[in-house]
């Protein structure tokens, strides 16, 4: 399972998963996609490169989420992405296509630090936690 979604009362909440920390965050561009898509899926026809820093895991995922909730703002409805980690920096190359080709698309608000995660399971999975305010 590379994601899923949780019991929320008013946001949406999701946890991704992953055998590393880069793929755990690429899974939530998985679940963050279908959030905006509202379940139809972005296609892959522009590619955008992001640079992301944050002072620990957690704001970096903040940033990280938030960054996205931007793209969609300025027309860029992402649809998937390779993560590099290092340190507490994060670069994306992602993919999606035009918010214009789509009807009807998920506003996401913000992302938020309520119920935020970031663990490592075993030495073989990593999960993170996140609420969106939608």
């Amino acid at each position: 399972m590379k994601y899923e979604f949780l019991e929320h009362t008013a946001d949406v909440k999701f946890r991704a998963y992953g055998k590393s920390l880069d793929e755990t965050f690429e899974n939530s561009i998985l679940a963050f996609s279908e959030i905006v898509g509202k379940g139809e899926k972005i296609k892959e026809v522009k590619k955008k490169t992001i640079f992301i820093k944050g002072k620990d895991r957690k704001s970096l995922l903040y940033n990280f989420l938030d960054e996205l909730v931007y793209l969609v703002e300025e027309g860029f409805a992402v649809s998937s992405g390779k993560v590099s980690i290092k340190g507490n920096s994060l670069k994306a190359e992602l993919a999606g296509d035009d918010t214009s080709n789509y009807d009807g698309l998920q506003h996401v608000k913000a992302a938020t630090y309520s119920e935020m995660r970031i663990s490592k399971k075993d030495s073989k999975r990593w999960m993170l936690q996140a609420v969106l305010d939608v």
